[in-house]
């Protein structure tokens, strides 16, 4: 362990003036690191100052180093500076950055951490001789996929572009869509090991500063090897855990995070990760799509009915059958009794375990589905769930009454537009399942209470998370236009409860009314 303890004290050093010293210790931290370029080399065409130049192969732009660094410094007249030696240091740096280097994104870094850190995240060094300045030159080029359209929120109407694994990708995605000078954008990082780059978004006019304090001391304090997705960011960032529902939002639509950012919310973009973050979050916004707000307002408002009714189905539509065909027959009429009960006979199991099968057997043509590729994925659902299915109806392991109920529900929950809620109603219909087949109606009424009390004492950044359901303010009753229905645009006039008190007018009043 001494040796390893030896290192990270020399990374925590300083750039020295002696170059042959810098070399000597870069090639000891990057042993055995054959995916590094490294190049000594004497500038000028009199070769009178001598350099050193280090990047990763792979994450810079090597065509560009050539044209733009290398060749430069090879064929230009680099002159003798004058005066003692740290002013003719500092002059030869500041005239090689100015005069020679045909690059405009450039810095200065002293610390050797920076300089390994930044090497490594694709950028170039460039020692100098007699210098303890080493400039940072700006050459990353990360191997990634193309914008392509989002495969997890799919809209009928509006922008088809989504987010990639690139940073920079995703925030000019974003920048594209706001050109306002308001819209701040702070790089952090985090993880020790991977040093993954984080952006911090947030309109400076409109969002609220706690929350803004607040996310910012959270990320300071976030300690692990590695960030790889932003999945993994998200559960280091939440404070309460023991929840299934998120209080983050994430998306991989650029529409959907630029409006989100209009109503003072706060983004975080991480690096490798084709999701990114919205937070504050309340239950209402996981039901929103963002062909919401280009549709018409009846056909929006209609969706979000049946998007709030098909969570209910999701949630607790087989304890109800569980709960009435076990202990409350009598709640039905005779004739669907009947029915039931023709369904049922020959059914070796009782409805709790009927129930029970077909339900896990979805879960796992679900999790088949996913994990199989493509085309594939979607055959093995269809036809798994078909086959499945009318096989153990004909078998009489289950009714078809129970394959209709699961399979209705399966429905409902793939109408939900977030996946993060959708997991959360998954497992709670487990939950609804065992208390309804232990105390039946009563049982399924108690676990609606104790959900309603969860979600009642829930928030995300302060603001309540069943917000406007359980706030009494004038910022309810506008939070109302666009809740359960959505109402036309020209009367949502103020933003959200995310904004800062005073920058909540969005649209003023027209001549016309509108």
């Amino acid at each position: 362990m001494d040796q390893f303890h030896e290192r990270d004290q020399k990374v925590k050093g300083e750039v020295s003036r002696q170059l042959s010293k810098n070399i000597f210790l870069l090639k000891e931290i990057f042993a055995h690191c054959d995916d590094l370029v490294w190049k000594e080399f004497d500038c000028g065409r009199e070769k009178n100052v001598r350099a050193f130049l280090i990047y990763t192969d792979g994450l810079a732009k090597s065509d560009m180093l050539e044209e733009s660094i290398i060749r430069p410094l090879l064929s230009r007249i680099i002159p003798n500076m004058e005066g003692n030696p740290i002013e003719r240091e500092n002059q030869l740096v500041s005239y090689i950055e100015k005069e020679v280097l045909e690059m405009a994104d450039m810095k200065e870094v002293t610390a050797m951490e920076d300089v390994v850190t930044q090497v490594l995240a694709g950028n170039t060094i460039l020692m100098v001789q007699g210098s303890c300045r080493a400039i940072l030159i700006s050459s990353k080029d990360f191997p990634t996929r193309g914008v392509q359209t989002a495969d997890s929120e799919i809209a009928v109407r509006g922008p088809k572009d989504s987010f990639t694994e690139g940073l920079r990708t995703n925030t000019a995605l974003i920048r594209r869509r706001i050109r306002d000078s308001r819209l701040k954008v702070e790089q952090k990082t985090a993880g020790e090991r991977s040093k993954t780059d984080i952006a911090l978004m947030y309109m400076e006019d409109l969002v609220r500063t706690e929350i803004l304090q607040e996310i910012k001391e959270r990320l300071s304090e976030v300690s692990m090897d590695g960030i790889l997705d932003s999945g993994m960011l998200e559960q280091l960032l939440e404070k309460d855990w023991k929840t299934p529902f998120p209080v983050f939002q994430h998306t991989q639509r650029p529409d959907k995070t630029a409006s989100a950012l209009l109503e003072g919310r706060i983004v975080l973009v991480v690096d490798n990760s084709p999701d990114v973050l919205i937070l504050p979050a309340t239950f209402q916004t996981f039901f929103q799509a963002s062909d919401d707000y280009y549709s018409r307002w009846e056909t929006a408002s209609f969706a979000r009915i049946l998007r709030y009714g098909a969570a209910f189905l999701a949630i607790g539509l087989p304890a109800f059958y569980v709960a009435v065909a076990n202990f409350h027959t009598e709640v039905l009429p005779t004739s669907l009794v009947l029915a039931f009960a023709e369904a049922r006979n020959g059914i070796p199991f009782p409805v709790v375990i009927e129930v029970l099968l077909m339900e896990l057997e979805f879960e796992l043509l679900r999790e088949a589905g996913i994990r199989l590729p493509g085309q594939l994925g979607a055959t093995i659902g269809i036809v798994g769930g078909l086959i499945v299915g009318q096989a153990a109806v004909e078998a009489g392991i289950v009714s078809t009454i129970v394959v209709i109920i699961v399979s209705l529900t399966a429905i409902a929950s793939f109408s939900i537009p977030n996946e993060t809620m959708t997991a959360a109603f998954r497992l709670l219909k487990f939950a609804f399942l065992f208390m309804a087949s232990i105390w039946g109606i009563y049982g399924f009424f108690i676990m609606w209470i104790f959900l309603a009390v969860h979600l009642c004492n829930l928030e995300s950044f302060g603001v309540p998370y069943l917000f406007p359901t359980v706030s009494v303010n004038d910022s309810n009753r506008e939070a109302h236009k666009d809740y359960h229905f959505r109402l036309p645009l020209f009367l949502m006039r103020k933003r959200p409860v995310f904004t800062r008190e005073g920058a909540r007018i969005r649209r003023r009043e027209t001549k016309n009314g509108k």
